[in-house]
């Protein structure tokens, strides 16, 4: 995996460009929708409070392609992944973020490191197997009480499986229902899990944002995200 990723530090905004370009919008278009999320759900848990100092990590974080959207949201985020090269990149991209490659297996940081953990569709190259291993780690670096998101894929969605079949380092993709997601949070000791679809309307306004979320328990977005307490 490691490997892979380090073939596509350069080219892995176009490569995803091209993979969703049959659907007219941008990469933007999604970062932003994951931003806007996030945002949300820590401004309704009172996580940006100006008083407060949210230490943040973004797991499997490649190129750092979120980071300029949420680095404002933390007094500190950093990021690890298993692709040295993606990281080289992402330091030189985001110098206000901390950056670790680490080997996949545990995370490179001590216990109770973080306030808030994210992972944006990265399980999906997780092999399996090592589902539960992965959301263990999750669990041990944050603080009793942090918050934990996982965004993924809707493999309900059949525009979300078109992207992924075209998406050429998504061919052995396992994509993740969020029942499963759930289900691996819970078994690693989270609670207070809930989820949310997103992503069902081809436009970024205040409207078209808010009848999403009337209908964000429904498997319908072309993707969801996961939130639960450590």
């Amino acid at each position: 995996m490691a490997e892979l990723f380090d073939d596509y530090r350069t080219s892995y905004q176009d490569v995803v460009a091209d993979s969703i370009s049959f659907s007219g919008l941008k990469h933007d278009f999604f970062m932003q929708a994951k931003a806007d999320l996030i945002e949300r759900r820590l401004r309704s848990e009172g996580y940006l409070a100006p008083e407060m100092k949210r230490h943040a990590l973004d797991i499997g974080c490649g190129i750092g392609t979120m980071h300029p959207y949420i680095r404002d949201l933390f007094s500190n985020v950093d990021g690890c992944d298993v692709s040295a090269e993606s990281i080289e990149r992402a330091r030189r991209d985001n110098p206000n973020v901390g950056y670790r490659a680490y080997s996949g297996k545990q995370l490179p940081y001590p216990d109770e490191s973080f306030d808030f953990a994210m992972t944006v569709c990265v399980v999906h190259h997780v092999p399996p197997p090592e589902w539960p291993c992965f959301f263990s780690e999750m669990r041990r670096i944050l603080r009793p009480g942090a918050l934990a998101c996982v965004i993924e894929h809707n493999p309900l969605n059949p525009v979300t499986r078109l992207a992924v079949l075209r998406c050429p380092f998504d061919e052995d993709a396992v994509l993740l229902r969020s029942s499963t997601t759930r289900r691996l949070l819970a078994a690693a000791g989270f609670t207070s899990i809930s989820h949310e679809f997103f992503c069902l309307l081809p436009s970024a306004g205040r409207v078209a944002r808010r009848v999403e979320r009337t209908m964000s328990n429904f498997p319908v977005g072309a993707q969801y995200a996961c939130f639960a307490r450590a």
